[in-house]
C-alpha cells in the first residue's frame, strides 16, 4: 500500500484580521504624530487670489507669529502678549541672516490686531514681513497686470 499524504482543508477566504490590526495601529500612530508636526497654533487663514509661494515659512527656524480671531498672539506654540513681540522678535532674529518674520492671521481677526503686530515687528528692525494666506482655488487664475494684457492676433 503506497503512502498518500493528506492535504489539509484549503482556506478560501484570506484572513483580514491581522491586516486590520496593522491598519488600526498605523492610524493611531498617525493621529498621535500629526499634531506634533504642526508648527504653531491653528488659525483659519484668509484666502487670496494674488498669493506668492513662501517656502521659507515652512522651515524649522522660521519666525512665525499667529493672530487668532479673538486677538491672542502666539509665537510658535507659545502665547505671548502684545508688548513682548518686539523683544522676542529681536531675540529670534539676532543671529539669523534671513530676518523675515511671517504672520499668520485668522481671517476673522481684527484689522487693528494684525496692524499692531506688523508695527511691533517693524519696531524690532524687521523689513521683510510675510503675511501668510491660503491659495484661493475657486477664483481661477489672477488677471494679468494691466501693462501685459494680450491681444487677439486675429482681430484688428
Amino acid at each position: 500500500m503506497a503512502y498518500k499524504p493528506k492535504v489539509g482543508a484549503t482556506m478560501a477566504a484570506p484572513n483580514v484580521i491581522p491586516m486590520a490590526d496593522i491598519m488600526l495601529v498605523l492610524l493611531i500612530i498617525m493621529m498621535v504624530v500629526t499634531p506634533m508636526l504642526q508648527k504653531g497654533v491653528t488659525v483659519d487663514m484668509a484666502h487670496s487670489r494674488n498669493w506668492e509661494n513662501m517656502p521659507a515659512a515652512d522651515r524649522d527656524d522660521a519666525v512665525l507669529i499667529a493672530v487668532t480671531r479673538d486677538g491672542h498672539l502666539y509665537m510658535g506654540n507659545q502665547e505671548i502678549s502684545g508688548d513682548q513681540i518686539t523683544d522676542q522678535v529681536k531675540d529670534k532674529i539676532a543671529d539669523k541672516l534671513d530676518k523675515t518674520v511671517f504672520i499668520r492671521a485668522d481671517a476673522s481677526a481684527k484689522y487693528g490686531d494684525v496692524k499692531k503686530v506688523v508695527d511691533d515687528v517693524r519696531d524690532a528692525g524687521v523689513d521683510n514681513i510675510g503675511l501668510l494666506t491660503l491659495k484661493d482655488e475657486s477664483a481661477g487664475p489672477p488677471p494679468p497686470p494691466l501693462g501685459e494684457q494680450t491681444t487677439n492676433p486675429g482681430t484688428p
